[in-house]
């Protein structure tokens, strides 16, 4: 029996992940879920959008499918993103990006995963005001958190063949932080001689992800370049709605989330698009040794999105959360078969 936090978070959160969890169900996988609120409302009632309580499931079972949570802009509470990946050392974000069967985009051959640094850099908002009118940002990089992530990117490559590496940086500019950045993933690629390894300029990265992104396999980058970047790559295959995400500890604890927003203009109306979250759900499967019922899931997907009779809004349907969910679930019961 496997044993998963469910956090189905706010906005349209609580919507996908049943969609998720009707998926998982659907494959006859069993799983136990230990199921915690959070978010908007939580931290109303408790002061804290993440109480206790869900970290302590997480620590427990080690492994917890998250529905997206809203942050409030410029004021309010911080991130409850950046809380799980702080208090869990969740210092890995795994972004795959990749063509779906029937979503129309601008461009062909994508085939890349991003992996992110979770733990420093600008992105964690260590910030303060040094006089009225002035603020300071702190970007922090450390030689430990930069080897950490090149060799979690070198041994992503390697389990799962793929062919290079591209360490995305500004050490033109930059040339002690991502200097020491650029420096740790030099050490670490002279250990995986039989892994292609190249460096490029952040800026430079952007241009080549939007003329000519086939060229790109596994790129390791630090915080904020990667949370950019992951949505830029998302964009390349159909955007959020259609990405997975899995953030990775040290420990072996890994929380698996859809990363678009919450949606509150759509929310409890039945509209969201779940199969972000349906994807997250099939690396879930994967990593705990499911592999046959995580195949299951995608060429369910993989069916419905080639077939293009059950969308929903943002795919050019209008097809509700429900139905596209049973459409998947239903295109997941027939004969095995590749992908279109």
């Amino acid at each position: 029996m496997l044993t998963v936090t469910l956090i189905p978070g706010d906005g349209i959160g609580p919507e996908v992940v049943e969609a998720a969890v009707r998926v998982v169900e659907a494959t006859g996988v069993p799983v136990q879920w230990e199921r915690f609120e959070a978010g908007t409302e939580v931290m109303n009632k408790y002061g804290t959008p993440l109480p206790d309580e869900v970290f302590n499931s997480v620590l427990r079972t080690r492994v917890a499918l998250k529905g997206p949570i809203t942050t409030p802009i410029g004021t309010g509470y911080s991130s409850p993103n950046v809380m799980l990946r702080k208090r869990l050392n969740l210092f890995a974000n795994v972004r795959p990006a990749k063509n779906l069967p029937g979503v129309r985009t601008r461009y062909e051959d994508v085939d890349l995963v991003v992996i992110r640094e979770n733990s420093e850099d600008l992105y964690s908002g260590l910030e303060h005001i040094v006089v009225p009118g002035v603020v300071e940002s702190l970007k922090v990089i450390t030689e430990r958190a930069s080897l950490r992530i090149a060799r979690f990117a070198f041994e992503y490559a390697v389990k799962h063949g793929r062919r290079k590496v591209t360490a995305v940086h500004k050490a033109n500019i930059m040339k002690l932080s991502d200097g020491l950045f650029l420096e740790c993933c030099r050490r670490v690629a002279r250990d995986y001689p039989q892994i292609e390894y190249e460096e490029l300029i952040v800026d430079n990265t952007c241009m080549q992800l939007v003329t000519r992104p086939e060229r790109f396999d596994v790129m390791v980058m630090e915080n904020l370049y990667g949370d950019i970047i992951s949505d830029l790559c998302a964009g390349l295959v159909g955007g959020l709605g259609l990405t997975p995400s899995a953030n990775v500890g040290e420990d072996g604890i890994v929380v698996y989330e859809a990363v678009h927003g919450s949606a509150p203009d759509i929310a409890g109306r039945n509209l969201a698009n779940p199969i972000a979250l349906i994807f997250c759900a099939a690396m879930m499967l994967d990593d705990q040794g499911q592999q046959e019922a995580a195949e299951r899931v995608r060429r369910g997907v993989y069916r419905v999105l080639s077939e293009g009779k059950v969308l929903t809004r943002d795919l050019g349907g209008t097809a509700t959360t429900t139905e596209i969910t049973d459409a998947i679930i239903a295109a997941m019961e027939q004969p095995s078969a590749s992908p279109a």
